[in-house]
């Protein structure tokens, strides 16, 4: 089945940390998500994070979109702090204005609705594209030490049910791996246009 894609969000949570992560590959990789969207007539709008942001405006952005999709490196196992006050501030007002969801679903007129049935984004997808130091190899895989048998999906939970708790639906996110040991940048750069192409269902 194939997604009406007209309007996608970008959020580019990078953090800068000078000698660390200077920020070039997830900048590539924001402009891959946006060129490849563009080429098929969506309308694409950025956050970068770290410039700074109009709270009402970031809200009004998720209503608009159909898709959005968060660009971000990982910082010990999390995206940068900047992301999550960026989620605790448009989510909150999100919720305050009764635009994102109205209330966690349950009710005592209704006790037999779930806790997170309560979300208004219903019909918008969600993803998430992550630059790591971890290895492919790391997940999946219940003998490596750190994340048993998880996969990047597992660990991102906590991430990825902020939307779904408002009604999103959550894609299969991408990963680059290895970015600082073993980088395979242009493998990489193709392997998210494969993937933007399959889980949206955007026919070449």
């Amino acid at each position: 089945m194939k997604h009406d894609i007209k309007h996608v969000l970008i959020i580019h949570a990078h953090q800068l940390y000078e000698g660390i992560s200077a920020g070039n590959l997830n900048r590539s990789m924001a402009d891959i998500i946006k060129t490849e969207f563009e080429h098929r007539d969506a309308q694409v709008r950025t956050t970068h994070i770290a410039q700074g942001y109009d709270i009402d405006a970031e809200v009004q952005h998720h209503l608009w979109a159909d898709l959005i999709i968060v660009q971000s490196p990982v910082y010990w196992f999390g995206l940068p702090w900047i992301y999550k006050k960026y989620i605790d501030e448009v989510f909150t007002a999100g919720m305050l204005q009764q635009s994102f969801l109205d209330g966690d679903g349950r009710s005592r007129e209704n006790p037999d609705r779930q806790y997170g049935s309560g979300g208004k984004l219903q019909g918008k997808k969600y993803m998430l594209s992550l630059t790591w130091n971890a290895p492919k190899e790391a997940f999946g895989d219940e003998s490596q030490v750190l994340f048993g048998g998880k996969t990047v999906d597992d660990v991102f939970v906590a991430n990825t049910a902020n939307y779904k708790f408002c009604g999103a639906d959550i894609l299969p996110s991408f990963s680059c791996h290895d970015v600082m040991k073993q980088p395979d940048i242009e493998n990489d750069k193709a392997r998210l246009r494969a993937h933007l192409a399959k889980v949206t269902c955007i026919d070449y």
